[in-house]
């Protein structure tokens, strides 16, 4: 038995889904840069694992969630956490223009939760 009650949740379980997929896409796609190539074989495993995850997470958590909402939060703060990842583990240049930037990318996201589309 939920304490929160069987709807509650289930959206909660979505977003929890979601942010599985999310960080797994994000690990994914972080290990690429690692893999020379594919040619090194644990950073390969790393991306094919982390984008396995991803993939049948967003799968799930759009039972519930619409597709449009889901996939944009899982592409919007995919690519920002990606390009903190850049910044900090792989030393990228950060500028004003890549702040702003990735602020649009999380206010666009925002916005589009806020649209009450689920």
């Amino acid at each position: 038995m939920n304490p929160f009650g069987e709807e509650l949740g289930r959206y909660y379980e979505c977003y929890l889904l979601l942010a599985l997929a999310i960080v797994s896409e994000v690990f994914g796609s972080s290990m690429l840069k690692a893999t020379n190539g594919f040619k090194k074989l644990l950073p390969s495993l790393g991306v094919i694992i982390g984008y396995g995850v991803a993939f049948y997470s967003l799968s799930l958590s759009l039972k519930t969630l619409p597709l449009g909402v889901a996939y944009a939060i899982w592409a919007g703060l995919g690519t920002v956490l990606t390009a903190l990842v850049g910044i900090t583990i792989y030393k990228e240049n950060v500028n004003d223009k890549k702040i702003l930037g990735l602020a649009l990318i999380v206010g666009g996201v925002i916005l589009l939760n806020s649209g009450g589309g689920h």
